[in-house]
C-alpha cells in the first residue's frame, strides 16, 4: 500500500475474530473492511483458530498476524495466548508495523499485551469493551462465589488496563453506564456497532419465499448465557392451531442438550437446527421468517437483532442488559421476563395472533430503529477517534436513549 499524509496504519487487537463466530469478532472484521475501504493501512493482531506458530496472512480487509494459542478447556472454540508468548510477540508486533494508532477490543491476552506494548511507546489506544466479565460464568469450573471474585478481579483489571486508553468506548449506553458504576472509569463514549441496514433488504428482483408455517427465529451461537431452551420451551407451550416453527441458526457446546429438549416435546416437525449457514443464507433466513427472538441476558448490544430489525422483523427480546433499548413494547415487538418460558409464549401468540399487516407495520419499525444504528456513523466516529478527537457525539444512536456523556478529563496521548 502507499501511503499518504492522511493515511493511518491501525492496528486492530482482538481475542476473537473470524473465523470465531460472535458480536465481537463481525464487528472486528467489518471495522478492519471499512477502514481499509477508506484507504487505511489495516492489521489485526489475534489468536490462531488451530494449533502452531504464529502466523501472517494477507486478506481483503487486512494483514491478519495470528498468535500462538491453546484451546481452552470449557469451550468449544475459544483459544487461550499465554501472556509469556503473546506479550513479547506483541512487542515485536508493534516494533516492526509501528502502528499510529492501536484499537483495542477487550482487556484479556491480546488485548492487555497491546495495551501495554502501546503504551510503553506512547502510541495512541483506543479500547472498546464488548464483553461482561460474568459472561465467564458459564466456562469457569468453579463455584458460584469463587466465580463472583474472579468477576471483581476482572472489572478492576479492566479499568486498570482501559483506563491507560485516549477513549474508551462499549456499544450502548447501558455498558457505559456498567463500566463506569463497577470498572471506575471517569467517561465510557457509547457508540453502536453499527449495522448495514440496506444490506437485509431484498434486492431488486429478489424473491423472498415465506416459511410454510408462521416461523419464529433464533440466531447465535448455542450457549447456556443465549438461553435457547427457553425459547425451545415457549414454542412448545403455544396454542398448537397457531402452527408456529423455530428456525434456530448458529452451533456451540449447548447443541446436543437443545436437541434433546426438542425431542422431549415432540417439536422434530416444527423446530429446525441449521447449524452454521454462509452470510448469504444468513441474510435469506431474517427476510424469511416473521419474527425474530433474542432469549439471550447477556447481550451488551446485539448485532443480531439489528440484523433481524434491519430486515423489517418484529422482535421479542429478553428484558435484560441492552436489549430493552431495542424494543418499543407493543409497537415493533415485545420485551419478555427472562427464563419466562410462559411469558414468551404469550408474547408469540400476541404477535401471531395479529394480521399480516399489522406484522409488517411493526416490521418497519424495527427498521427505522435499526437505522438510528447506521454502520457509516459508527465508523466515521471511530476514524475521527484514531485521528486524534478525544469524544465524539454518538449522535441520534445516544440522543434516542436519552444519554450524555458524563463529565470526563481529557486522557489524549502523544501520537505517531
Amino acid at each position: 500500500m502507499v501511503r499518504t499524509k492522511d493515511t493511518l496504519r491501525i492496528l486492530i487487537a482482538a481475542d476473537t475474530y473470524p473465523p470465531d463466530i460472535n458480536g465481537a469478532a463481525v464487528f472486528c472484521h467489518r471495522l478492519a473492511r471499512y477502514m481499509t475501504g477508506l484507504g487505511h493501512e489495516v492489521h489485526v493482531a489475534a489468536a490462531r483458530h488451530d494449533s502452531g506458530p504464529d502466523t501472517v496472512e494477507r486478506t481483503d480487509e487486512a494483514t491478519v498476524h495470528r498468535f500462538r494459542s491453546f484451546k481452552a478447556p470449557t469451550h468449544e472454540y475459544y483459544r487461550l495466548c499465554l501472556p509469556w508468548l503473546v506479550e513479547p510477540a506483541m512487542d515485536r508486533l508493534i516494533e516492526e508495523i509501528q502502528p499510529d494508532v492501536v484499537h483495542v477490543q477487550c482487556h484479556y491476552m491480546v488485548g492487555k499485551a497491546a495495551i501495554e506494548a502501546a503504551e510503553r511507546r506512547r502510541i495512541r489506544t483506543i479500547a472498546t469493551n464488548h464483553f461482561m466479565p460474568e459472561n465467564l460464568d458459564p466456562f469457569l469450573p468453579f463455584p458460584s462465589w469463587f466465580c463472583r471474585v474472579i468477576a471483581e478481579n476482572s472489572w478492576r483489571d479492566m479499568g486498570r488496563l482501559m483506563g491507560k486508553a485516549s477513549v474508551v468506548t462499549t456499544p450502548t449506553p447501558l455498558a457505559a453506564q456498567t463500566m463506569r458504576e463497577r470498572a471506575g472509569f471517569d467517561h465510557v463514549l457509547a457508540l453502536s456497532n453499527g449495522i448495514d441496514v440496506d444490506h437485509y433488504q431484498p434486492r431488486p428482483g429478489e424473491e423472498i419465499p415465506r416459511s410454510e408455517r408462521p416461523t419464529v427465529l433464533f440466531v447465535g451461537r448455542l450457549a447456556v448465557e443465549k438461553n435457547v431452551d427457553v425459547l425451545i420451551d415457549a414454542v412448545a407451550r403455544t396454542d398448537p392451531t397457531l402452527n408456529i416453527g423455530l428456525e434456530i441458526v448458529g452451533d456451540g457446546e449447548q447443541r446436543d442438550v437443545l436437541a434433546g429438549r426438542i425431542s422431549e416435546h415432540g417439536l422434530h416437525g416444527r423446530v429446525r437446527m441449521r447449524g452454521h449457514v454462509d452470510e448469504e443464507q444468513l441474510r435469506r433466513a431474517y427476510m424469511e421468517a416473521d419474527v425474530f427472538c433474542q432469549p439471550g441476558t447477556a447481550e451488551l448490544q446485539s448485532l443480531v437483532s439489528l440484523e433481524a430489525m434491519s430486515a423489517g422483523r418484529p422482535v421479542l427480546l429478553a428484558d435484560a442488559l441492552a436489549l430493552p433499548h431495542l424494543v418499543e413494547p407493543g409497537v415493533n415487538g415485545h420485551l419478555f421476563t427472562p427464563g419466562d418460558a410462559g411469558d414468551l409464549a404469550a408474547k408469540l401468540e400476541d404477535i401471531f395472533r395479529r394480521s399480516a399487516e399489522d406484522r409488517e407495520a411493526m416490521g418497519r419499525r424495527s427498521r427505522e430503529i435499526a437505522s438510528r444504528h447506521s454502520i457509516a456513523k459508527t465508523m466515521d466516529a471511530f476514524e475521527q477517534l484514531y485521528r486524534g478527537a478525544d469524544w465524539v457525539d454518538p449522535g441520534q444512536y445516544g440522543k434516542a436513549q436519552g444519554w450524555r456523556p458524563a463529565a470526563r478529563r481529557s486522557r489524549q496521548r502523544s501520537t505517531r
